[in-house]
């Protein structure tokens, strides 16, 4: 997805914060960036210029209320391409002054404006055309694309200076700022679906009112797909640059040949049922009972090609084969928005948000969030994402509803929706990302998901896992070999445990205990006590950690021997040392606890050498 949509919302000082969160609640997608100090935020950042370098590179649109020095003493030495730069804006603290300071062809100046409205402030443009005419020849709107960008300052520069323009054929935003046409002008604005390059007295916008209709058969390459393609774009002279979207049938949905077709030319897929493409079955040039036993409709590339433009629209190209693969092209009057073609294919992101602090979610996290269409997940952890949460459509699950949780989330992403299924710590560790693999790997009438659902594009985002944050709070318990064992016998039997709990012991690894107890589970944890202490030493150090980054966190340091089962509850995660692993107190009264990892030798080898007692170092 666009990440033009998303802008960082960049916060240095306090006095900046209600009016930054302004924008949050208005912008989609931003993301609030404060520095260290300020509180919580989607991210937190220390040094403020590496800060907004590591954005600008990443292509994300920043708006910093900050003085526009600060801004571009950081990003001076980035500045190169100005066609490829994103927005960066530099908003006075209160909201009153806003400045677009870079990313002018990428919609800098109506990001301002936008800015400008919502703080009720005003957006100092400097860029001539838009100061003259409240547009810029080489930033069309939705609908159109600028095939001769290069010639757009030149010929920008004669209407400044009083040149008239000719406009040929639709160009609204044009006419809507006012712009005349002059019959005898030599200058020329013009839209077209057509291939043309355009010149120096030309400009070519190519509207976007063709869709490509694509049919192939199943695990068809994407080199065969893309030259049938173009050659049918080329042998009808039509601009690829014109195409809105390419659409097909929905159980080509995962059909990954089409969606990298797709990408070839810039646009998305989209998808219909064949009950939908059996209507066009009237307008189809090329009907087959072939396709229609196959499939169940009469035609799939005029017919996908022909529903995505709809009654007002018309097959120009009809079906066009190749060895496995079928393409037409319909056209409509008007630019068409993707938005209201067909559907997409769902895609559900399974979305580790770590222990529930702001700083320890990873920005891929963040914005696959802010993506989402809708949040699904215990109620807790959506509870636990806050502002970024905030207004967006949610179904929770209460504990116990794991199974109920993951096939909602795929069966709604089967319907062409954006799912978000939030889990704590890593989805991927005791989470649901394991449910979720399993549901669609198993058929629907075994208890797996619709064939929609098994269609839909997957993310697995990494989060922090609890052992991970447990150990960095206190110190490094997992320097060395470890493995994570889950005392709940709800799923697996406790003999399976019991097993695995005996051989962990024999392998002399630092063990993470989840699910250590429940409110009825009282005596795994005390078995596996039992079990340890017949290989450990009674001191081996033991981390109970609660809450992990959260404001009620707790870190309680025990031996093995010292354990019980009461300081423990659901929300503790216990991590057991090896016996290898040490702990020692800190001059600030504190503790750590790590395991070495055998850099011992090394180090006293060399102490042996310093001192004069030989020895050899690898």
């Amino acid at each position: 997805m666009d990440r033009l949509r998303y802008p960082a919302i960049i916060v240095l000082t306090a006095s900046a914060l209600e009016p930054a969160r302004q924008l949050v609640a208005s912008l989609k997608g931003a993301e609030l960036h404060l520095k260290t100090g300020l509180g919580e935020a989607d991210q937190v950042f220390s040094e403020t210029a590496p800060h907004l370098r590591s954005l600008f590179r990443a292509g994300q649109p920043i708006i910093a209320f900050c003085a526009a020095g600060i801004v571009i003493r950081a990003l001076a030495a980035l500045v190169e391409d100005k066609w490829q730069e994103p927005p960066v804006l530099s908003v006075g603290r209160k909201g009153g002054a806003v400045v677009p300071l870079l990313g002018g062809h990428r919609g800098a100046n109506d990001l301002a404006r936008q800015v400008a409205d919502i703080l009720s402030g005003t957006a100092a443009i400097t860029t001539a055309g838009d100061c003259t005419f409240r547009l810029a020849l080489d930033a069309p709107p939705a609908g159109w694309v600028l095939k001769n960008r290069t010639d757009a300052g030149p010929i920008m520069a004669e209407m400044l200076d009083g040149a008239p323009v000719r406009l040929e054929g639709h160009l609204p935003w044009l006419e809507e700022n006012g712009l005349q046409s002059d019959p005898q002008a030599d200058l020329v604005l013009k839209t077209t679906d057509l291939r043309e390059t355009g010149d120096s007295k030309t400009l070519v916008y190519h509207s976007k009112t063709l869709i490509l209709g694509l049919g192939c058969e199943r695990g068809a390459g994407k080199d065969e797909l893309i030259a049938l393609a173009d050659a049918l774009l080329a042998h009808h002279n039509l601009a690829p640059q014109s195409l809105a979207a390419i659409a097909s049938i929905d159980v080509k949905a995962d059909e990954i040949a089409i969606h990298q077709t797709a990408a070839h030319f810039g646009v998305e897929a989209r998808f219909f049922t064949a009950s939908r493409l059996e209507e066009e079955t009237p307008r189809l040039a090329h009907p087959s009972e072939v396709v229609f036993a196959e499939v169940g409709c009469h035609g799939v590339a005029e017919g996908a090609a022909l529903a995505a433009v709809g009654s007002e629209g018309v097959l120009v190209v009809p079906k066009q084969k190749s060895k496995r693969a079928t393409a037409a092209v319909a056209r409509v009057p008007e630019p068409l928005d993707v938005d209201d073609i067909g559907r997409a294919r769902g895609h559900l992101s399974v979305i580790g948000i770590g222990p529930g602090q702001a700083i320890w979610r990873t920005p891929e996290a963040t914005r696959l969030v802010a993506e989402a269409d809708e949040l699904v997940g215990y109620g807790l952890y959506i509870d636990l994402l806050g502002d970024l949460a905030e207004g967006k459509p949610r179904v929770d699950f209460p504990l116990g509803g794991e199974e109920d949780r993951c096939r909602y989330a795929l069966e709604e992403a089967g319907k062409g929706r954006n799912i978000a299924l939030i889990c704590s710590g890593d989805a991927g560790i005791y989470a649901m990302g394991a449910l979720v693999m399993e549901l669609l790997h198993r058929p629907e009438d075994a208890g797996g998901v619709s064939d929609s659902a098994r269609r839909v594009s997957l993310t697995n985002a990494p989060g922090v896992s609890a052992l991970q944050a447990a150990s960095a709070r206190a110190g490094a318990l997992l320097g060395h070999d470890f493995c994570t064992i889950s005392l709940s016998d709800l799923l697996t039997p406790w003999e399976t445990i019991e097993n695995r709990l005996k051989a962990a012991a024999a392998g002399d690894f630092v063990i993470a205990f989840y699910n250590p107890v429940s409110m009825r589970r009282r005596t795994q944890l005390a078995r596996a006590r039992e079990i340890l202490l017949e290989v450990r030493p009674e001191d081996t150090p033991v981390l109970l950690a609660s809450n992990l980054g959260r404001p009620t966190e707790e870190l309680k340091l025990r031996t093995l021997q010292s354990l019980q089962v009461d300081e423990v509850d659901m929300l503790t995660v216990v991590l057991v040392g090896s016996s290898q692993s040490r702990s020692f107190e800190t001059g600030s009264g504190g503790w750590h606890i790590y395991t070495p990892r055998g850099y011992a030798k090394k180090i006293d080898t060399r102490k042996d050498i310093e001192s004069g007692g030989g020895g050899h170092i690898e």
